[in-house]
Order: C-alpha cells, then sequence, then structure tokens
C-alpha cells in the first residue's frame, strides 16, 4: 500500500536533536528555536515569527491578542480544519459560517460581504491547498469594516501569491508543522506577526502571561505576571527538528513540485474524459505543492473512487465535513446563508497521496490506478 502521507525526515534532524540535549536547554527559546524562526521570519518578509506548540496554539494566541468579548463574532469558512474555527469559540466568539468560492475553495468575500457587521471583529481566511485567500476585496472589506484579517496558512508555507509571501498581507497569520505538512516536528506551529502593534503583546500571551521574553533580551530586571496567557513555546527539541528540515526545504519542495507537475500531466485527459476536476492552484509557480485534490463529479463517484483506489494499492483521503453542519458548528455559531458549495465540495473532493520522499516510480503507480479508475 501507497500509504496518503509519510512525514518528512531531514539529513540532519538526529544530529540537531543531539545538539539541543547536549546544550542542556530543552525548553522553549533556545538555541534553535531561534534560528529557525529566524529562517521564517526571512522567509515571511521580515516578519516577527513566534513558534508555538501547534498552528491551533497560534490561532487561540490570535483570539486572545484581539480580546474577543461575549457577543463579538468571527467570519470563518465553513470547509475548514476544525481549529480555524474552534480557537475562536474557545475565547467566547460567535462564529460566522459563510460558504466558499467553487474555484479557489477559499471563502468567498462576496459571503464575506453578507455577513460581516458591526459585531465582526475578525475574519479568518483559510488558504486551502495553498491558494491565497487574502484578496484586495477582502481586505478592502475588513479596512472598511475595521475587522482584523486572521490568514490561516496552514497549508501555505513556501507559496506565494503575485510573488509575496503566503501569510505576509494579513495583520496575523498561523502555520503547521504537524506531520502532514511540507516541513515537520511532529506537532507545532508559529505566529507570524506582521503589524508591529502585537508583537509585545503576543510575546507575553505565548509566555504564560509573563513579560519573560523581555526579561532574557535584558529589556527588565526581573520579570512577573502582567497579562493573561498560556504555555504556547515549542520545545527546543522540536525547534531542532524543524530547522533541519527548513534547512532541506528546498529538496523537499523539489520532490513535491516533481509529483505534483505528473499528477497533473498524466492525470489530465483522465479527468477531462470523465468529468474530474484537478486543482488549477498546481499550475502556478506560487503554489506550495501541499496537496493534490480532486473533484468527482459527485459524492457516489467520490465514494467509488476511494474504494477502487484503496483496494488497489494507493491510500487515497477525503478531506472536511463542513463546519457549519456540525455538532459543534451548530453549538457555537450559524451559517446565516448557508454552505451549499461547501458541502458539494466535500461530498466530491479526494486528496492523492503527496509527500517529499515519495518516489517516482510510486507517483506512477499513483497514476496508473488512478487512471483506470471510472465512475
Amino acid at each position: 500500500m501507497i500509504p496518503f502521507n509519510r512525514p518528512t525526515v531531514a539529513p540532519r534532524q538526529l544530529d540537531f536533536v543531539s545538539e539541543a540535549f547536549a546544550s542542556g536547554h530543552l525548553s522553549g527559546d533556545g538555541d534553535f528555536t531561534k534560528r529557525a524562526a529566524a529562517h521564517l521570519e526571512h522567509l515571511h518578509d521580515g516578519a516577527t515569527v513566534l513558534l508555538t506548540t501547534s498552528c491551533t496554539a497560534a490561532l487561540e494566541l490570535s483570539a486572545l491578542l484581539l480580546e474577543l468579548q461575549p457577543g463579538d463574532e468571527v467570519i470563518v469558512p465553513s470547509f475548514t480544519f476544525v481549529s480555524s474555527a474552534n480557537a475562536f469559540a474557545v475565547m467566547g466568539a460567535r462564529l460566522v459560517f459563510v460558504d466558499i468560492d467553487p474555484v479557489t475553495l477559499n471563502l468567498d468575500p462576496a459571503e464575506v460581504a453578507k455577513v460581516i457587521g458591526p459585531r465582526t471583529r475578525a475574519v479568518v481566511a483559510v488558504n486551502y491547498g495553498g491558494v491565497a485567500a487574502v484578496t484586495d476585496d477582502l481586505l478592502e472589506l475588513a479596512r472598511r469594516h475595521d475587522v482584523v484579517i486572521i490568514e490561516d496558512n496552514a497549508h501555505g508555507l513556501f507559496g506565494s501569491d503575485a510573488g509575496r509571501p503566503l501569510g505576509t498581507r494579513a495583520a496575523l497569520s498561523t502555520l503547521s508543522f504537524h506531520e502532514t505538512k511540507n516541513v515537520t516536528c511532529g506537532e507545532g506551529g508559529a505566529l507570524v506577526i506582521n503589524d508591529e502593534r502585537y508583537v509585545e503583546r503576543a510575546e507575553i500571551l505565548r509566555e504564560k502571561g509573563t513579560n519573560r521574553s523581555r526579561f532574557f533580551r535584558g529589556m527588565v530586571d526581573k520579570y512577573t505576571w502582567i497579562d493573561v496567557g498560556s504555555s504556547y513555546l515549542m520545545s527546543d527539541v522540536n525547534a531542532a527538528i524543524l530547522l533541519a528540515q527548513l534547512e532541506h526545504s528546498e529538496v523537499i519542495q523539489a520532490r513535491r513540485r516533481s509529483a505534483v507537475r505528473t499528477y497533473a500531466t498524466e492525470l489530465a485527459d483522465w479527468a477531462s474524459s470523465i468529468g474530474v476536476v484537478l486543482p488549477h492552484e498546481h499550475f502556478d509557480a506560487g503554489s506550495p505543492y501541499h496537496l493534490f485534490p480532486l473533484l468527482l463529479p459527485d459524492l457516489e463517484s467520490r465514494t467509488a473512487f476511494l474504494a477502487f483506489t484503496r483496494e488497489h494499492g494507493v491510500a487515497t483521503t477525503f478531506h472536511y465535513i463542513p463546519l457549519h453542519s456540525s455538532p459543534g458548528g451548530e453549538r457555537y455559531g450559524s451559517a446565516p446563508f448557508g454552505c451549499d458549495r461547501a458541502q458539494n465540495v466535500s461530498d466530491r473532493l479526494a486528496r492523492l497521496p503527496l509527500f517529499s520522499d515519495l518516489a517516482e516510480h510510486e507517483v506512477d503507480e499513483i497514476v496508473r490506478v488512478v487512471r483506470r479508475f471510472t465512475p
């Protein structure tokens, strides 16, 4: 069986982990944390990057920075991972779910315009598959209503839009280093801060509500509890693994790009012949090559496709169940105008294996199996 995912292993990561243990500093904000954060800051045009225990933690930090109050609303696409919504619900926000664009699979600015109002505090723009969700239209809409955009860039590291790195157009953005991502440390994430007004308080919230970061930079002579917060720091052991993978990222991305281009080329005729939609974004030079989703004609054909490929040794899978229709979504939010397109995409979408050490013969076998499927 060709698995859906194999976590990336970088050549130097065990050496870096050994160095971390030898240093005697295993907790957060050690040397490897600083080096990994600096690498990410370079990738994000000099933005401040704070490593966290997960992308969920980074989203929670974003919610804390907004100082959400009862009655505040946060707009979220229905077609996304639960953390994009839960991180704000846990802070007391009311979620407003909106439908997606059927081509980009990102939230539709026209749908956001229908629900944005005086109670709206933020819009969570998820870059699905590494396609830019923070568009000029969305930025203008947020500016007019004095609303903060949180860019969930869990899929988008190394991606760009019109030459600009994903994760740099919103005030705050988040990253994931889960084992399914292009670079991983098992579990981890980061908050990317593009608006300097948030930096000092974000450091405090991330450090259990203390000014510990300022103390270690020599800016205060002792540190103390001064705000709410939690323990969001990534350990230096995890940061050591992450740094090794970041330093190996050119190789990782080249391998993923090769697999994606083979899929796109070799499956084009097959897809056209049976009404399957290939992901448009992977033909763009700015793709991070994170996913290769297919849209089958309907739920019945998607179910058959998953069964057929698994039966023939290829572990394909589906993706999100729309949040607005989930028990949690119904409890903590609403979808005033429905999310029919999100439901339609959820029913039809299947994903092919894509990981950094996917061998050429495995890619060829996946293509061979997929091309044999007919609805």
